[in-house]
């Protein structure tokens, strides 16, 4: 609950939107109408939802970071300076001095020990992206120290790039949580981590103050933040699932930004002179996950026919046009080892031979799982049109992004459509969330990526992976990388669509706003009215 009187005047201006209403947004406050139903936790040692990662980048500084100033290099964060042992398996990097966490208590290496430890220890979704370091809740403790209050030793188990190492505690499991505040709110063990699900212990820009499940999220500027303090005050992230909402109260004027606008609601607001329009590539994929525990899904011909029955173009050229582009591979266009031919196009014959094959000459049915929200509804109810000129008869199965993730990860779908991004700017994130599989049990623990989730095993191709992080000769490591691509193409249990295309909608008096290629890399601290 919003406790404190100004929260509770905010609340009450917010919601005068009543068309006779004309409320401007506080001149200290930046409102954002967006969808959040996606978030599940605010702590950066289990979120893994864009939503909450997105709050998180302001909330927490990072070991190794992008600076909103510079979202396309990646640089030290918290620390300052990083050395490399001789057989490149110990990092050693040193903390910038004088830094204080938004409680007052000093950033110290053993903060940023402790940050790393407790992902490994906690055992969340995002687990996998430090476990992959050959780190272990038996060796974590010995793996990563403290020495004193400026130095922070990290050794890994493995053989990775140094690139790959930086980008990983880069990415938000990197954040450095403050250890005094976690460990004074610390429930049976846990690290604290069912308080830091509503609130932060960071050192970022913003402090969260609330969390309001498919309401809103409020944040405050943090006076200690090392990159100064922001610009404004307060940020509301309101949850608003409709666009056409999100797109009445900017034209209001009762949200500063609407981060979901349709391309029809773009070009219609073209001439409004109190809103202008930002185009942003995005590396964010949309795909189907097709579960391979259902029977069908199993044989690989049966997946390669699902994608010749979709119509990529016609949706790319419809109601996605301007949002999304089609694209077909693990790994976004226009970064480094992208794979960027899109080999399967709407080919009704050719999957119904693909089928008849497989076995299926009259199709069969299929739960298609898929959120309740532009552009899924309109995207789900192509994918079931063209399904059944293959003879696949397709149920969509519509609901909020929450309880969908929630059975997705318990593998529980048969097809599921969502989005994915990359956790960091190095194609192994992709490649090892799309194809690594260590345990296809049911009963698997630690991280659970992508390939576990629609229970595809394939122990060719995650030896592949591994050794595409281990090349240290960047032109074979870029090959390898794209022929990891094509191969998942072709026998992955995955439609991959489309690759996003951000047009975010500001009042016209928003500048600074950082808007990066994906949710980590987007900043509120700079951004004025």
């Amino acid at each position: 609950m919003w406790k404190p009187l100004r929260y509770a005047l905010l609340a009450a201006a917010l919601a005068a939107l009543t068309p006779q209403a004309m409320a401007a947004t506080p001149a200290d406050t930046l409102v954002i109408a967006k969808q959040i139903d996606d978030l599940i936790s605010l702590d950066p040692a289990e979120a893994y939802e864009l939503s909450g990662i997105e709050v998180i980048a302001n909330a927490y500084d990072r070991i190794m970071r992008f600076e909103p100033t510079d979202v396309n290099t990646l640089v030290p964060g918290v620390a300052e300076s990083v050395t490399i042992s001789d057989d490149g398996k110990t990092f050693t990097f040193k903390i910038r001095a004088g830094q204080k966490f938004a409680s007052g208590n000093p950033v110290t290496a053993g903060d940023a020990a402790f940050s790393l430890q407790r992902v490994i220890k906690l055992e969340k979704t995002p687990v996998f992206l430090l476990s992959q370091l050959g780190w272990t809740k038996d060796n974590i403790d010995t793996m990563v120290t403290a020495p004193d209050d400026s130095t922070l030793v990290v050794t890994i188990g493995v053989i990775f790039a140094p690139s790959l190492v930086y980008a990983l505690v880069g990415s938000v499991v990197g954040s450095v949580v403050d250890m005094k505040v976690a460990m004074e709110h610390e429930t049976d063990g846990d690290f604290g981590n069912a308080w830091l699900k509503t609130n932060s212990a960071g050192s970022g820009a913003y402090v969260i103050k609330s969390w309001k499940p498919n309401d809103s999220v409020v944040l405050e500027a943090n006076a200690n933040y090392r990159g100064g303090a922001p610009k404004l005050n307060r940020v509301v992230i309101r949850h608003v699932p409709e666009a056409s909402a999100q797109r009445l109260l900017l034209e209001k004027g009762d949200v500063d930004i609407a981060d979901n606008l349709t391309p029809d609601q773009i070009t219609a607001i073209g001439s409004n002179a109190d809103i202008k329009v930002t185009t942003i590539p995005q590396a964010l994929l949309y795909y189907v996950g097709l579960n391979v525990k259902t029977k069908e899904l199993a044989d690989p011909k049966v997946r390669q026919a699902l994608r010749h029955l979709v119509d990529y173009d016609g949706m790319a050229n419809s109601f996605l046009k301007g949002a999304a582009q089609v694209h077909q591979s693990f790994w976004a266009t226009g970064f480094w080892a992208s794979y960027d031919e899109n080999p399967y196009n709407f080919d009704p014959a050719k999957a119904k031979a693909l089928l008849a094959e497989a076995g299926y000459p009259d199709g069969f049915s299929l739960d298609l799982d898929a959120p309740n929200f532009a552009p899924f509804v309109n995207m789900a109810q192509s994918v079931q049109s063209t399904f059944a000129q293959g003879g696949v008869k397709v149920n969509i199965v519509s609901s909020e992004m929450s309880p969908m993730l929630t059975k997705y990860r318990a593998r529980q779908h048969q097809a599921l459509m969502v989005y994915w991004g990359p956790d960091y700017m190095d194609p192994h994130t992709n490649a090892d969330g799309f194809v690594t599989n260590i345990d296809n049990s049911d009963a698997a623990t630690g991280g659970k990526p992508l390939a576990w989730r629609n229970s595809w095993d394939s122990p060719e191709l995650t030896a592949a992976t591994k050794a595409a992080a281990e090349e240290s000769d960047e032109a074979k490591r870029k090959e390898d990388y794209i022929e990891l691509q094509k191969k998942v193409l072709d026998e992955g249990p995955y439609i991959i669509m489309f690759q996003s295309t951000s047009q975010r909608a500001d009042r016209a008096n928003v500048a600074g706003y950082v808007q990066g290629s994906s949710a980590d890399v987007t900043y509120y601290n700079l951004t004025t009215k």
